[in-house]
């Protein structure tokens, strides 16, 4: 594959990104936002995240667990009902005031599903875990002596498991977005990128603040494809992920578009 190239002295838009692509072996196509994915982004929950509430909030530790995860399907809700029965109450600090159902119907969805909470196949789009003093009800809050964060996420570490198998799909997915576009011949076409605010929709114009626009979260001394292997082989599979790895082995960091928010340091 050869290098990209750009003219000498051409200037880029400030929100510019590099990008890849490679067919795999079935003739899909996969599309992967290299600016993201060699940058040096890194979580920084419960260590200086100011949260995406309409106001700095860092001393709340809760990330962007304010408002509550929506589930994917019904599958990615029964998951994690599974691994919230393992959850104890030392564990998990709301675990008695969830009165064993951690979920609820989206209060500000227009038309709630009939069957939400059935075992058929349909997407529970207003299905959520429940939302208690502002923030998700597995979010353990600061003081708390089983630890603060994710209660899920940290019974999984404890359990020595992977925290993204756990955990509702939103949550080990951010800020990675797996977009799928099918054209007129069948052809597919899946595109790997940062997620932005204005992924989370009309609700992302209240965020005062997205960390993948700010340089308080580029921190990490390891670019993100290799921080999120994990996440990344989940969402695209061995084979995009592999072919994405090779190529980057060819091409030195010098080379590559640095991410906006470096740009602008």
């Amino acid at each position: 594959m050869t290098q990209p190239r750009r003219s000498k002295g051409a200037t880029l838009p400030d929100s510019a990104h590099e990008w890849v692509s490679f067919d795999d072996s079935d003739g899909d196509t996969w599309v992967f936002d290299l600016t993201f994915l060699t940058s040096n982004w890194s979580c920084i929950f419960g260590a200086g995240c100011l949260g995406i509430n309409d106001t700095p909030t860092p001393e709340l530790e809760q990330g962007c667990c304010s408002f509550g995860a929506h589930f994917t399907d019904v599958e990615d809700q029964q998951r994690v009902a599974h691994f919230a029965e393992r959850l104890t109450p030392d564990q998990w600090q709301l675990h008695d005031q969830v009165d064993g159902d951690p979920f609820e119907i989206d209060p500000d969805a227009d038309e709630p599903d009939a069957d939400e909470r059935g075992t058929g196949a349909g997407v529970p789009t207003t299905l959520m875990t429940k939302r208690i003093d502002g923030a998700c009800c597995f979010l353990n809050r600061p003081g708390f002596e089983g630890g603060a964060g994710c209660a899920l996420h940290r019974a999984a570490l404890e359990a020595d498991e992977r925290p993204l198998d756990w955990k509702p799909d939103v949550c080990w997915q951010l800020p990675l977005r797996l977009e799928h576009h099918e054209d007129d011949n069948g052809h597919d076409t899946y595109t790997l990128r940062e997620w932005k605010i204005r992924d989370w929709g009309s609700g992302g114009a209240d965020f005062h603040w997205w960390c993948t626009s700010d340089d308080l979260a580029f921190v990490e001394h390891r670019p993100v494809h290799e921080t999120l292997a994990d996440e990344l082989r989940e969402l695209c599979g061995d084979e995009p992920y592999d072919l994405l790895r090779q190529y980057l082995a060819q091409r030195a960091p010098e080379q590559l578009l640095p991410h906006p928010v470096l740009r602008r340091r």
